[in-house]
């Protein structure tokens, strides 16, 4: 069970369930908004922020989605995990693709930039001062400068929020599987589960 209570739609900051278009929303879609919504104003510029890197961005969805996705396998982010979103599944995203993700240096399905990035988003995730000056000549190979700085802001903010959510343990609008499976004891993962599209 979740944590930290997840507000009413009713008792949401009346300009910040505007912003979320929070009544044409499903409970999975609005989880941390019904708990960050606890605090407006923190909630407001963490949507700002996050509004900015999708409004704003250079790299594709796929690989964006990719990359969060493996964050979240590091993460053990339940509904993280469990979610895909419709404009990476428009930009490519497969099922297939996530499935092919267990072992994503050696997926045939990656592009050696997708690989790249994944790859970024696994040490930030798990090791981050093994990122040195070789790693980010090898990224310069796929990515200007200005697009690193777009990927690495996208990581930091799938690793830190991420990491929160799944302390969180906002599970009730999960597939069972994820419902069911003890923290701690089992490895989640994106591939070989049901997925749940959301906007």
């Amino acid at each position: 069970m979740t944590r930290i209570r997840k507000l009413t739609l009713e008792e949401l900051d009346p300009e910040l369930r505007n912003l979320t278009d929070a009544d044409n929303r499903t409970p999975l879609e609005l989880g941390l908004t019904r708990i960050f919504g606890h605090r407006p104003p923190l909630m407001k510029g963490m949507m700002a922020f996050a509004g900015s890197l999708k409004r704003n961005r250079t790299i594709p969805e796929k690989l964006v989605e990719l990359v969060r996705l493996r964050v979240a396998f590091h993460n053990q982010c339940r509904s993280c995990l469990a979610i895909r979103y419709t404009d990476s599944l428009n930009d490519g995203l497969t099922e297939d693709l996530v499935c092919s993700f267990e072992r994503p240096m050696e997926a045939e399905g990656l592009t050696d930039a997708e690989k790249i990035a994944i790859r970024f988003g696994e040490l930030m995730a798990t090791n981050h001062l093994a990122i040195d000056d070789e790693f980010y000549d090898r990224l310069r190979e796929h990515f200007t400068e200005p697009q690193i700085v777009e990927l690495g802001l996208n990581i930091a903010l799938f690793v830190g929020v991420g990491r929160l959510a799944a302390t969180l343990n906002m599970i009730e609008e999960l597939p069972t599987e994820f419902q069911e499976a003890e923290y701690g004891k089992e490895t989640l993962s994106p591939w070989n589960n049901a997925s749940i599209v959301v906007r």
